[in-house]
């Protein structure tokens, strides 16, 4: 009963498992049962009840059969002891030839597993080597996947029940059909839990899952975050995108805007997001179109804690007076020049006063940093305090005199944080070095 075409020249395929590393040596499978010693007497049995349906065989060909099955096993790494354990255990490998589970672990190896990967599929699902149901799956993953899918997904992936597997090539290429890219589909598969992304999903979810996401950026919603596929749509991703919708007062191509901005938003419960609108509303005094303005320049702002962080930020800009528009504009401000969410809270860690700094002042910064010093905007991330300096009483004079002296290059923090007396030192020895050369 031949399982797959392949060739059965195994001699440079398989090894014995004593070639392993010493922490890869294979473990007892079932150490709570005892077994005797081994010994060719205490086998003969395990032999006949093995291959009892080939009661008309001599006693030789028993003993020849069952050592070709302990030498097949011993090569994927399954000691000799638990050899007899294990097919105990999983009776229908007795009636396989061993021809054609040489042929399953050839098949297997194409996909690009190594052997302590062989050894953990076969001793966690062993029906593995005889299920005829995946052999069309193992053709799509070597063949239409390229064998790109990662190890520890395939192990996943062939752990499971069969019935979850026999339509994931279909739903696979649904993906694809429903725009997600041919190039991309590999990088989606690798980033998911595949059970409840895909297999433990009907064609009709999955599709129904898809056009619901329709009106928020869809298939770019899932490259950016794959793992959006494992949730239930009626329990989790529909009540997750009401709250933003009824927040944004239906409108739906700004909760895209948000979602595409940062897509982890959805790993937040509708509790927790509700937790932080409701805190927004009663302590900042903020009404639900403010409080999607600021979702929609920093939804990162659902992971601030409410207590430790929130509050007393939101505290600081009051008793500051800043205004919510003026801290919006700043907010929206840093993130047209390339800075991320995480930066930007990372930088008012660093200067607490930054979101409260007149947003056109700040731009005037910028502009000048990048300009007219030739410098990388990145650098505030290093520095953010360069933005509580005056423009034209401290950082144009001193950037003047660096550049006439030694070409301005010099560190933000030097550059500004010395004291005058110091820095007007430094200006008047490198103006005499200037001279004598």
């Amino acid at each position: 009963m031949m399982l797959h075409p392949y060739p059965l020249n195994l001699s440079h395929s398989l090894h014995p498992f004593s070639t392993f590393p010493p922490q890869h040596q294979a473990q007892p499978l079932f150490s709570t049962i005892k077994s005797q010693p081994p010994n060719k007497a205490c086998f003969q049995p395990y032999i006949r009840a093995f291959f009892k349906c080939h009661c008309s065989s001599s006693s030789a060909s028993l003993d020849t059969e069952f050592a070709k099955l302990v030498s097949f096993f011993q090569e994927l790494g399954i000691g000799f002891e638990e050899t007899q354990v294990f097919l105990l255990n999983n009776p229908e490998l007795s009636l396989v030839s061993v021809d054609s589970l040489h042929a399953r672990v050839l098949s297997l190896q194409s996909l690009g597993l190594d052997r302590v990967t062989m050894y953990q599929l076969v001793t966690k699902r062993p029906t593995v080597l005889t299920d005829k149901e995946i052999v069309p799956l193992l053709s799509f993953l070597r063949n239409e996947l390229e064998g790109q899918l990662e190890q520890a997904q395939i192990e996943r992936l062939l752990s499971l029940e069969p019935k979850f597997l026999v339509d994931f090539p279909q739903k696979v290429k649904l993906l694809v059909e429903r725009g997600v890219p041919a190039d991309k589909i590999v990088h989606v598969l690798n980033k998911v839990h595949l059970q409840k992304a895909l297999c433990g999903k009907s064609m009709d979810e999955i599709d129904r899952f898809i056009t619901f996401l329709e009106p928020f950026g869809s298939i770019s919603l899932i490259l950016r975050l794959p793992t959006i596929l494992k949730f239930d749509l009626d329990k989790q991703l529909i009540p997750r995108i009401k709250v933003l919708v009824e927040l944004s007062n239906g409108d739906k191509f700004g909760v895209a805007k948000v979602l595409l901005r940062y897509p982890a938003i959805l790993n937040y419960t509708v509790k927790h997001v509700e937790g932080h609108v409701q805190f927004l509303r009663s302590f900042a005094n903020l009404d639900d179109k403010q409080i999607f303005r600021i979702m929609s320049i920093f939804p990162a702002v659902v992971t601030i804690s409410r207590e430790r962080k929130l509050r007393p930020r939101i505290q600081f800009l009051m008793e500051c007076g800043t205004s919510c528009e003026n801290m919006q504009k700043v907010i929206s401000l840093f993130l047209n020049y390339g800075f991320s969410c995480e930066d930007i809270i990372a930088m008012s860690k660093k200067q607490p006063q930054i979101l409260q700094y007149n947003h056109t002042s700040l731009e005037t910064k910028m502009n000048y940093l990048i300009e007219d010093m030739d410098r990388d905007i990145k650098e505030l991330l290093v520095f953010p305090a360069f933005l509580g300096y005056k423009l034209d009483d401290r950082i144009k004079p001193r950037y003047e005199i660096r550049k006439s002296t030694k070409g301005g290059q010099m560190s933000l923090n030097k550059l500004l944080t010395v004291s005058s007396e110091m820095f007007t030192d430094k200006r008047k020895k490198a103006s005499a070095l200037a001279s004598e050369s």
